[in-house]
């Protein structure tokens, strides 16, 4: 079990977080009753003291309070942190700038059959969709310039997925009613693929390679 002091450190993170400005805060916020209708800007715009801190820290952990935290964690001995195992490269995540987080991704829901893992702010300004072993993220930007620009250079593409059976993911996308950017297409260098456009313009390619 963590020590006291590890959640004194996660409620002094939290305050630096609060004087950064980091959105994120909004959500530690409102995982207090009394704070649940607060919105992101509004946490910022709070006067974030220890004590307060310390209660978000102490909710966040599954009790009702710190006082409730300082009790339970009384006696827990500090345990070694397990060796480092050696540098391994896992996979890699696609960030997409969009205009609307939300709007992007009810579109991967909806139009592709995506879930959506998580969405962070009152008025989201990240989140991420998932589908198998496939999990874009989405950021919000005022201006998504990368999209304009790729819509302007030829097969310039915002991120690549390589799927098994494409024929059947591009009929799967067909009767859903997507609009494709490019239809199935057998590529010279290699691979079958299709293209489809998010809400923001992002293009984004479903690929096997054969």
């Amino acid at each position: 079990m963590p020590t006291i002091e590890t959640y004194r450190k996660q409620a002094k993170l939290l305050l630096r977080w609060h004087r950064e400005k980091n959105n994120s805060v909004g959500g530690k916020f409102r995982l207090l009753e009394r704070f649940q209708s607060l919105t992101d800007r509004e946490a910022l715009e709070m006067k974030l003291t220890l004590a307060l801190a310390q209660e978000i820290s102490a909710v966040e952990a599954g009790y009702g309070s710190w006082a409730e935290l300082k009790r339970a964690t009384a006696g827990a001995l500090k345990t070694p942190r397990p060796a480092p195992g050696p540098p391994l490269l896992k996979n890699v995540i696609p960030i997409l700038l969009v205009r609307d987080v939300q709007r992007c991704t009810g579109f991967f829901h909806e139009k592709l059959g995506f879930t959506i893992d998580f969405l962070h702010g009152l008025r989201p300004f990240y989140g991420s969709v998932s589908r198998d072993g496939a999990r874009p993220h989405l950021r919000y930007v005022q201006q998504p310039l990368f999209a304009e620009i790729a819509g302007r250079e030829e097969s310039l593409l915002c991120a690549s997925f390589e799927v098994a059976n494409v024929q059947g993911l591009f009929e799967e996308f067909k009767a859903r009613g997507l609009e494709f950017v490019q239809a199935l297409t057998r590529q010279a260098g290699g691979g079958t693929d299709f293209h489809v456009q998010d809400p923001d313009g992002n293009v984004i390619s479903l690929v096997t390679y054969r």
